[in-house]
């Protein structure tokens, strides 16, 4: 089977991709040009919903049940981001531990410091700490305002899945 040309854009733009018998074939500055222009306002989801820290995991988790919320931002009584509860650490640290939900404060959830990322961050800067924290989502913060979040879902090359997340 015989490779064919295929135009990506204007005619006097030189064809950046070819078919072949296992599909069309990529051209490596495709990458380049999706990870230099992509910022995490681009791609984040807006909106993003809180829980306080003195909120319940039982709180949190009737947010949680909106489609495709599996984790919320954790926001301290100074309005500041504390970390991330998700659906996970609801159903293990809670509910597994055999904790009343009702009881627990989100707050006890968010261990450690929140790893976050700018809004204006390119794409490079989002995948690095996906992989160097082990995460599959990130708060996306302007200034000290939360904007989004970012997950591996909408980040802009596709995430190797770990061997940690499939433990």
């Amino acid at each position: 089977m015989a490779a064919r040309a295929r135009s990506r854009g204007p005619a006097d733009k030189p064809a950046r991709t070819a078919d072949t018998e296992h599909g069309p074939a990529r051209d490596p500055r495709d990458r380049e040009e999706r990870l230099t222009m992509t910022t995490a306002r681009e791609i984040m989801t807006g909106g993003a919903q809180c829980v306080g820290e003195q909120e319940t995991a039982l709180e949190a988790a009737r947010r949680m049940t909106t489609p495709e919320v599996g984790a919320l931002p954790v926001r301290g009584t100074d309005d500041r981001l504390k970390g991330v509860v998700t659906d996970r650490d609801i159903v293990v640290k809670v509910l597994g531990a055999g904790k009343d939900p009702a009881e627990t404060k989100a707050g006890e959830l968010a261990q450690g410091e929140a790893v976050t990322i700018g809004a204006d961050d390119g794409a490079e800067e989002i995948l690095a700490p996906m992989t160097t924290y082990r995460t599959r989502r990130l708060p996306v913060i302007d200034g000290h305002r939360l904007v989004g979040m970012v997950s591996q879902a909408t980040s802009p090359e596709p995430c190797p899945t770990p061997r940690w997340a499939t433990s």
